[in-house]
């Protein structure tokens, strides 16, 4: 009689653990999860490529495979036939990994001066090399060689302390000259050696200790299915069970079966940016540096972009229903060298004067205007104020009356600009269709940006 109440309390107590499992591991169950609401209004964040790749850091962040590749990048084998010992290995640079200036403290303070709302941080890349003590890689993580000390932890530490900003780790999945990866590879993703020893257990240890509200997983060459890297069981664990499971969100690179179809957020390839209105959430993860995501001693000045170009590509990107994903690459040392803090400086700048139009908005109906080029969009979701929808200029009106054809005007519209104090005289267009503005004369040093401005027009009615 005990042995048959024995069995029915447990099969209770199993039941009502699978009750309570709210997302099952399949796509269905995982893509049916709401988008929590902080990821769509942040808007803005910054990537971290840091690694033993900017010990060389010459060429990119793939220095280890274009130098041992069968058809090598010839640029990087005279780099080493010039400036190293003919026996020198990739591993050999990890001890120069020294980090003596990284200062988590200070890298909190400019992420906070760029407006952004989260950063993602790169935990291990394609190399293999851990940035924090990871107990499924001996003596080859910051912990153990190089730095010598906890830079997951440290930086994580120092953003949770200084800032409200979100904190996420980077986690590429596959590694290019790991041989247990490159023996389940041949044969055929069969077998599992490498994601049940290493990719799994690291990242079920990232969670714990470090409790990211990003998970952006990567590959090295978009080989292995999802089912292979037990993506879905992961992802499962992740929102029913991890200690972010309500705040935490993923991206798409789980598989190549999955990029762009599944996941939190889509980012489909680096520097995704449509250009068009998409049906999913998507980031546009993307470079300061043009040709590089890790730091490059050899970059020349034009390399990089503008303010102006990253406004440009934000507006875009934020009008089209996507996030921006800015990525800067720091020294050996652990310095964010002075172009890349400037550059996320100058866009935090901008987004003092014109968050408004930025945080929290959502994408109009329109992304472009209809008479008028180099145009973006949002809009506020309805308030006392009807339809609130805001302008993005990329350049600065050459006429003294500012026509736009997409905007639908009511008697209680207003026409601002974000920043500027009056209120603009205005016209509606022929047939009530479009918008005439009346741009005032306005002195450059009494403009409230210097790069791009935003416009608010209240109570549109389209």
């Amino acid at each position: 009689m005990a042995i048959h109440w024995l069995l029915i309390f447990i099969i209770c107590c199993i039941g009502l653990h699978l009750s309570n499992a709210k997302y099952t591991p399949d796509w269905e169950s995982l893509d049916s999860r709401p988008l929590p609401k902080w990821y769509d209004e942040t808007k803005f964040g910054i990537f971290i490529t840091w690694g033993v790749f900017a010990v060389p850091s010459f060429s990119s962040e793939w220095f280890w495979p274009h130098w041992k590749a069968k058809h090598p990048n010839q640029d990087i084998v005279n780099f080493m036939k010039r400036n190293y010992r003919p026996d020198f290995t990739y591993a050999d640079f990890a001890a120069d990994f020294t980090a003596e200036f990284f200062n988590p403290d200070e890298w909190a303070d400019i992420f906070k001066a760029s407006g952004a709302g989260y950063v993602v941080f790169t935990t291990k890349h394609g190399g293999g090399f851990p940035n924090w003590p990871s107990s499924h890689s001996f003596n080859w993580n910051s912990k153990a060689v190089g730095p010598n000390r906890d830079i997951v932890g440290d930086l994580a530490e120092a953003i949770r302390n200084r800032t409200d900003i979100k904190f996420g780790t980077y986690y590429c999945l596959s590694e290019w000259f790991n041989p247990l990866y490159l023996k389940d590879k041949e044969s055929n993703f069969t077998t599992q050696n490498f994601v049940k020893t290493k990719t799994m257990p690291d990242l079920y240890e990232l969670v714990r200790n470090y409790k990211p509200d990003i998970v952006w997983a990567d590959m090295v060459d978009d080989m292995g299915p999802s089912s292979y890297w037990t993506a879905k069981e992961f992802l499962a664990w992740l929102f029913n069970e991890s200690p972010m499971k309500d705040t935490v969100v993923t991206n798409d690179r789980w598989g190549p079966d999955c990029k762009c179809k599944h996941g939190s957020y889509k980012t489909c390839t680096d520097k995704f940016n449509p250009g068009v209105l998409q049906k999913f959430k998507w980031e546009n993860c993307m470079t300061i540096d043009r040709r590089s995501w890790g730091y490059r001693r050899n970059s020349n000045i034009e390399d990089y972009l503008s303010v102006h170009d990253i406004i440009s590509t934000f507006a875009s990107t934020i009008s089209c229903g996507g996030n921006m994903l800015m990525n800067v690459g720091p020294t050996k040392e652990g310095k964010i060298m002075p172009i890349f803090e400037e550059r996320l400086r100058q866009f935090g700048q901008w987004l003092k004067v014109n968050g408004e139009g930025v945080y929290g908005t959502v994408p109009w109906s329109h992304q472009n205007d209809t008479v008028t080029k180099h145009i973006w969009y949002t809009k506020r979701k309805m308030d006392s104020k009807g339809t609130v929808v805001y302008v993005f200029l990329l350049s600065w009106p050459t006429d003294t009356v500012f026509k736009l054809g997409a905007p639908i005007t009511s008697q209680q519209t207003e026409v601002s600009m974000l920043g500027y104090p009056d209120k603009f005289i205005w016209k509606a267009g022929p047939g009530g269709q479009g918008i005439y503005v009346t741009i005032p004369i306005i002195p450059w040093n009494k403009l409230p940006c210097e790069w791009a401005w935003v416009l608010k027009m209240t109570h549109i009615t389209n």
